[in-house]
């Protein structure tokens, strides 16, 4: 059983800050990539940045490049998604996701936070 519990979402203000955080556990390898995704309401989930095991590699969606900052702690099987500059088109649920080392696709889904920019 694998266990992904997001945390940091909330109300920030248009050119604020949040901080978000995904700590994971159970019976997996956490040291291969994770990524964070995000669905707006009546809009499809889409990805938002990834990271490689080792944290050396990252990517990034156009619309977040330059504004957002994705990070790990492998000693702290923990995620994080550095925020800056929001935007009321930020708002969304986001998810982090971890990729399965048997299939390397994102089978390993959080619950979701909420994170609402107020223009």
């Amino acid at each position: 059983q694998v266990q992904l519990v997001e945390s940091g979402g909330g109300l920030v203000q248009a050119g604020g800050s949040l901080r978000l955080s995904c700590a994971a556990s159970g019976r997996t390898s956490f040291t291969n990539t994770m990524g964070w995704f995000r669905q707006a309401p009546g809009k499809e989930r889409e990805f938002v940045a990834r990271i490689s095991g080792s944290g050396s590699i990252t990517s990034y969606a156009d619309s977040v490049k330059g504004r957002f900052t994705i990070s790990r702690d492998n000693s702290k099987n923990t995620l994080y998604l550095q925020m800056n500059s929001l935007a009321p088109e930020d708002t969304a649920v986001y998810f982090c996701a971890l990729t399965s080392p048997y299939t390397q696709r994102y089978d390993y889904w959080g619950q979701g936070t909420q994170v609402t920019v107020s223009s």
